[in-house]
């Protein structure tokens, strides 16, 4: 599938320009025509990668995100890059995975719209971003508030995380991140308990590098994608 399909732009007056990103044609080809349908909004194009999108094209004003691209791209980075591009971001998902909506909420996305939602409230939840606002929805309102799986680590404890679970020994890690190995000991001890204090105990290093990649912090191995 091409990275990038440009349509006319829209001259008659401005409306909110959105754009998808999805390693799927057939998703990218449902949105366009949900969008196209829409009063008030035009669909800019569709995208693989949000460097694909950040490359070829400007003036997005919204970006409907799928959690998981060919790249293996992490939630948090992709919704952090969009928004310094000045391009809010909705998450479109099976709403089966709470852990990385958790991971794109804390990078400030403003919403969630599940794939099977109607066509109506698909757009209404593209004009309500394209506003600014919040899209409230059920998925939106599980995935924040009543998650017990999912666990909050600093930004710190992310580093030491991404980087132990990905192989690197202790000593590594220490210089690495300008802590002494005694701290990282100390760090990975905490990350493992608060695994274990969420019901997803991660006893081993092994572990470790599952739990990061469910939560997104690490890349998806290139044979697990889709």
């Amino acid at each position: 599938m091409s990275s990038w399909r440009p349509v006319q732009p829209v001259t008659a007056r401005r409306v909110l320009q959105v754009a998808v990103i999805d390693d799927h044609e057939s998703v990218v080809e449902g949105l366009r025509a949900i969008i196209e349908e829409g009063d008030e909004m035009a669909f800019v194009g569709g995208a693989e990668t949000v460097d694909d999108l950040l490359l070829l094209t400007t003036g997005i004003d919204l970006a409907i995100l799928d959690l998981r691209l060919s790249d293996g791209s992490s939630p948090h980075s992709n919704v952090m890059r969009l928004r310094e591009a000045k391009i809010e971001a909705l998450v479109y998902t099976s709403g089966d995975e709470p852990f990385l909506v958790r991971e794109a909420a804390a990078a400030g996305v403003l919403g969630v719209i599940r794939k099977s939602a109607r066509k109506a409230e698909i757009q209404d939840a593209i004009r309500t971003a394209g506003a600014g606002r919040q899209v409230a929805s059920v998925d939106w309102a599980a995935a924040l508030d009543s998650d017990p799986g999912f666990v909050d680590l600093s930004p710190r404890l992310r580093q030491v995380l991404e980087l132990y679970a990905s192989g690197e020994p202790t000593a590594r890690v220490a210089s690495e991140t300008g802590l002494s190995p005694e701290t990282v000991s100390d760090y990975v001890d905490r990350i493992r308990r608060k695994y274990r204090d969420a019901g997803r105990p991660a006893p081993t290093k092994t572990d470790l590098y599952k739990r990061a990649i469910e939560d997104g912090w690490l890349p998806i191995p290139r044979r697990f994608r889709r």
